[in-house]
């Protein structure tokens, strides 16, 4: 079987190239199927590889002569697009070069490129970054969204609704992923207009679209595997976002303090060690490294900014997954779905508000919505 190539600006993130090209090489280990298309300076990615011949057997080097900065405005970004790395990967997906597109540089500046690029799928009116994050129960929660859309109408909200399950069954391999609103309270009264309505919708859908709607949920309760899938305008979304990983660092930080304040503390922590380890690696983000722009006519994936390589596998590994189910094929085939329901269907065509952000400009955000 032949597998679409994955582009993979190799010019983003805080480290670059080694960091990219490693991250891809230790991806190809799980996805050898893979091919690889690394767009950058073709002189740094090359020396870069010479350590990594797995990786270099499988791939071709597209040279950029130019990068996109980490504080660029998006509009910027976008006037020199054709000639920067990432904006050459996301090209490569248009033209068919490439199945999908990773890039770990200005989350702002991708979306953007993206959007022009590749533009929404028939039935999305914006596109929508998701993410997965880390719960008490046995799989992860697809959150979204987390800072492309400022302003969301109930019918953006379904529409977010419809793709985050289809991401999640991939993700989480469930069947029928529980599906909840992020609202103030679970009362069905609770909440603006929007949220309401978008209720209404997602109780009718029924077992058609492969989702259970759970009501809405505060954000004390994301982390207890209540949910499946959590969506939310992305205002919201970048917020509660940063609340959960700051809530992380707090605890991560408080149990290092405490394991060092004395000696019987330092005993204390050789003797729980394997339940520390277990905290950190569920913790850290670069195990969860990897939001997804949805909603597009193609495969867009962005890594922190920040991320070790092995987040950078991650990301590079969820892509091919992504490619691997047919991510694209499993939200057009439930889009339609939805508009053809016949009791009560969902309002998925008309167009809302039109205000968007672009992104997180301070790429801060532990989990993959960095710069």
């Amino acid at each position: 079987m032949n597998l679409p190539r994955i582009a993979v600006d190799a010019m983003g993130g805080d480290e670059g190239v080694r960091v990219m090209i490693e991250g891809a090489a230790l991806a190809r280990r799980r996805h050898d199927r893979f091919k690889f298309l690394l767009v950058g300076d073709e002189t740094r990615i090359k020396a870069a590889l010479e350590r990594h011949p797995n990786l270099r057997g499988a791939s071709e080097v597209l040279h950029a002569s130019e990068q996109v900065g980490g504080d660029e405005r998006p509009t910027q970004a976008l006037r020199r697009a054709r000639n920067t790395s990432m904006g050459m990967a996301i090209a490569a997906v248009k033209k068919g070069d490439a199945g999908a597109a990773v890039s770990a540089g200005n989350t702002g500046a991708l979306m953007a490129m993206a959007k022009v690029s590749l533009r929404t799928m028939p039935g999305i009116d914006r596109p929508a970054l998701a993410a997965l994050l880390p719960t008490m129960s046995e799989t992860d929660l697809v959150m979204l969204d987390l800072g492309a859309n400022t302003e969301c109408n109930a019918r953006n909200l379904v529409q977010f609704a419809i793709m985050g399950a289809a991401y999640s069954r991939i993700a989480t391999g469930l069947a029928s992923p529980r599906v909840r609103l992020l609202n103030i309270g679970t009362e069905e009264t609770k909440g603006t207009e929007a949220l309401r309505d978008a209720a209404d919708q997602l109780r009718g859908a029924g077992e058609r679209l492969a989702l259970r709607f759970d009501g809405f949920i505060e954000a004390d309760k994301l982390a207890r595997g209540s949910a499946d899938v959590v969506v939310t305008d992305g205002f919201s979304g970048n917020i509660a976002l940063k609340a959960v990983e700051g809530a992380a660092r707090f605890v991560t930080d408080l149990l290092k303090q405490a394991f060092q304040s004395s000696v019987r503390s330092k005993i204390g922590f050789l003797i729980s060690r394997p339940a520390t380890e277990l905290l950190k690696h569920h913790l850290d983000p670069n195990n969860h490294n990897g939001a997804v722009f949805l909603g597009l006519n193609g495969i867009v994936v962005k890594s922190h900014g920040s991320a070790t390589a092995v987040g950078v596998a991650h990301a590079v590994a969820l892509t091919a997954r992504l490619l691997e189910e047919n991510l694209t094929e499993r939200i057009t085939a439930d889009l339609t779905a939805g508009m053809t329901l016949e009791a009560a269907p969902l309002d998925l065509n008309s167009r809302g508000l039109r205000k968007e952000a672009m992104g997180d400009a301070d790429g801060n955000s532990m989990l993959q919505v960095g710069k």
